[in-house]
């Protein structure tokens, strides 16, 4: 019979969701559907990451965030949200933790708001639609 080791995987690699040293990488996911945090949420699991909370608004988002720290890696934000939109609670964000590492989720057309949230210190964007390697990419690179 054969196993798993009469196979060597070519193709070894850590998951993206894991630190150097061990441990997941912890995100908050901010959105008010419940489809794209569902979305956004499968996407960073399948790779290790562990999804410690979520926010269906910018209020709520801020709030988990300061709840959460400092034990908190990441943020994905959406940008158009009730309540508090999602630059105006990256702003609260980032006021209260200068070394945020926030992502913003924009719906395309909204180049005007992702410029904004990039200078009130969004360290990127994803568009939506969502693309799993492009979701994976941007957030990588952020803590990269």
């Amino acid at each position: 019979m054969k196993t798993t080791s009469d196979f060597p995987s070519i193709n070894e690699r850590s998951p993206d969701g894991v630190k150097h040293g061990g441990g997941a990488y912890r995100v908050l996911i901010v959105d008010d559907s419940m489809f794209v945090t569902k979305q956004i949420s499968q996407i960073l699991s399948s790779e290790g990451f562990e999804v410690i909370g979520t926010a269906a608004d910018g209020v709520e988002g801020v709030e988990k965030y300061k709840e959460l720290y400092p034990n908190i890696d990441l943020v994905t934000m959406d940008i158009t949200m009730p309540k508090m939109d999602g630059v105006t609670a990256l702003e609260h964000i980032v006021e209260f933790d200068n070394d945020a590492k926030v992502v913003m989720v924009s719906a395309l057309g909204k180049q005007d708001l992702v410029k904004k949230a990039l200078l009130a210190g969004a360290k990127n964007y994803i568009v939506k639609p969502l693309d799993r390697k492009k979701v994976l990419e941007r957030v990588v690179s952020v803590l990269g």
